[in-house]
């Protein structure tokens, strides 16, 4: 554990020293989509689901969003997707459309909540809190959503977690734990 933990702080320095861009290459869903069809090595997908009105959202915009750690290690290993939840869009995806659930609502009412779009729904498990956030696999497959404005570091962890697979061999470690406190009597 202690060989894992300094390999991830070397990362974490190697990017956060070097990282040349300001900001993340925040992307559409459609573009994240095009981008993992042509690319040789597809990338994980990390989805910020935000609001306009989400005053959290934009704190973390300015602030764990702007981290050098955070920005080169996201530029450098995900597809990085800005999805506002209310979206009037419609999205095309594995042969099924998603839309906003009532896109006129927010015309009639401008200066009121939104309704949320289906693709947001359905990847949040409709756990509608804002900032959420979720993490797909190169497939397009959820492997996890959080919620909730986090620092910097904790967004370096989740995605050191998961960029380098750790969670694929996650269960192997706590059944490791498990066993030891067992053979200790505890």
């Amino acid at each position: 554990m202690k060989n894992l933990f300094f390999v991830i702080l070397l990362v974490i320095l190697a990017f956060g020293s070097h990282s040349q861009t300001a900001s993340i290459n925040w992307l559409t869903w459609d573009q994240a989509i095009t981008k993992s069809k042509i690319d040789s090595i597809p990338k994980k997908m990390f989805i910020d689901f935000y609001t306009g009105w989400c005053g959290w959202c934009k704190r973390m915009d300015a602030t764990t969003f702007k981290d050098p750690n955070v920005v080169g290690y996201m530029n450098a290993n995900f597809y990085a997707v800005k999805f506002d939840a209310e979206t009037v869009d419609t999205i095309l995806f594995n042969g099924s459309t998603f839309i906003n659930s009532d896109p006129n609502f927010k015309k009639q009412t401008p200066n009121s909540r939104g309704k949320v779009h289906q693709m947001a729904y359905g990847i949040l498990d409709g756990k509608l809190s804002y900032p959420s956030y979720a993490i797909l696999d190169e497939n397009q497959a959820r492997l996890v959503t959080y919620q909730g404005a986090k620092p910097a570091d904790q967004i370096m962890g989740i995605l050191l977690f998961f960029e380098t697979d750790q969670y694929k061999y996650y269960h192997n470690y706590l059944y490791g734990q498990w066993n030891k406190q067992i053979s200790e009597g505890k």
